[in-house]
C-alpha cells in the first residue's frame, strides 16, 4: 500500500476562487490516474487539509487493479481540484470490512458529492463540518442511488442555502416514480426507485429490490449531469432522476464516513445521446 500525503491551504483556495470556467469533457477525463491521488485535495473535519491517519492511500493491487481507498475513519473526503460541468461520471467501487464508531454496527456508508459549492466545511455554520453545498449520489448500504440535496452556509451572509430540485414521485412520497408526478424538493433525500420501505441503518442490510452487489463485489456508478439535470444509473439500471436542479457545476468530493471503501476507473465522459433506459 502507497500512503499519498495530500491536500494544502493553497490548494483549497485554488479549488474555491473560481477564476476559471468549469470545465466541459470533451474527451475521457481520468479523475484517478492509478498512482496517486494528485488531482484531489485532502478535506477532514477534523483536522481540514491534514490526512495525519492516512484515511485516504492508493493501493497497488486490490482485485488485480489498482484503487483509491477510504478507511472511513474519519468524516471528509477527497475533492477534486478542478470544478466540471455537464459530464457523464463513470466509478466504480466496493465495500471493505472495516467499520468505524459512531457506524461501526451501521449500514456502510459513503457517496459521491457533485456540483460542490462554497468553501470547504459549509455544512456547518462555523465552517468545520465534513461536506459542502451540493447534491449527492448516496452510497449506502440498501440506499445507493439516492439523491440528498446537501445544504451549506453562505460565508458572507451566513444563510443556510439549500439546493433545489424537480423529480417525480408518487405524490405522498420522496421515492422517484419515472413516470409519476414532478415535485419540487429542496435539502431532503430523493430515494431511488426500490428502496427498502423497511430499510433500517444496520450493517449488512440488503433490501428486496436492491440492485447494488453484496459487499465485497464491484459496482458500476454512472451519474450524467447536465445542466440542470442529474440522472443516477447503477450496474446499468436507472435508479433515480431529477430536473431542474439549482447548481449545474463544480468540484466533486468522494466522501469518507465510517465504512471502509475502494474506488477505481474514475472517469469524466463527454455527454452522448445513448443513455441506460429507466427500469
Amino acid at each position: 500500500m502507497k500512503l499519498i500525503p495530500l491536500g494544502c491551504l493553497t490548494l483549497f483556495v485554488a479549488v474555491h476562487a473560481g477564476a476559471q470556467a468549469p470545465i466541459t469533457p470533451d474527451k475521457v477525463i481520468p479523475l484517478f490516474n492509478g498512482k496517486d491521488l494528485s488531482t484531489f485535495v485532502t478535506w477532514l473535519a477534523p483536522s481540514q487539509h491534514r490526512d495525519l491517519d492516512k484515511v485516504f492511500t492508493v493501493v497497488d493491487q486490490i482485485d488485480g487493479a489498482p484503487a483509491i481507498r477510504i478507511s472511513g475513519q474519519h468524516w471528509g473526503g477527497i475533492a477534486t481540484k478542478e470544478r466540471y460541468t455537464n459530464y457523464r461520471l463513470v466509478v466504480e467501487f466496493r465495500w471493505g470490512a472495516v467499520t468505524w464508531e459512531p457506524r461501526k454496527n451501521r449500514a456502510r456508508d459513503s457517496g459521491i458529492l457533485l456540483h460542490c459549492q462554497g468553501p470547504f466545511g459549509n455544512f456547518k455554520d462555523d465552517f468545520t463540518g465534513p461536506w459542502l453545498r451540493s447534491v449527492e449520489y448516496q452510497i449506502i448500504e440498501g440506499g445507493t442511488g439516492d439523491i440528498i440535496l446537501v445544504a451549506g452556509y453562505d460565508k458572507k451572509g451566513g444563510e443556510k442555502i439549500s439546493p433545489e430540485l424537480t423529480a417525480t414521485t408518487d405524490g405522498l412520497t420522496k421515492v422517484w416514480k419515472p413516470n409519476g408526478t414532478p415535485m419540487k424538493f429542496a435539502g431532503v433525500r430523493i430515494d431511488w426507485y426500490g428502496r427498502d420501505p423497511s430499510w433500517k441503518d444496520v450493517l449488512g442490510f440488503r433490501g428486496a429490490n436492491d440492485v447494488e452487489k453484496p459487499p465485497g463485489e464491484w459496482n458500476r456508478i454512472e451519474i450524467t449531469c447536465d445542466g440542470g439535470s442529474v440522472r443516477n444509473v447503477l450496474n446499468g439500471v436507472v435508479v433515480n432522476e431529477g430536473t431542474h436542479l439549482s447548481l449545474s457545476e463544480g468540484p466533486l468530493l468522494f466522501q469518507s464516513e465510517g465504512a471502509e471503501i475502494y474506488f477505481r476507473r474514475i472517469e469524466l465522459h463527454p455527454l452522448t445521446s445513448s443513455r441506460p433506459s429507466a427500469k
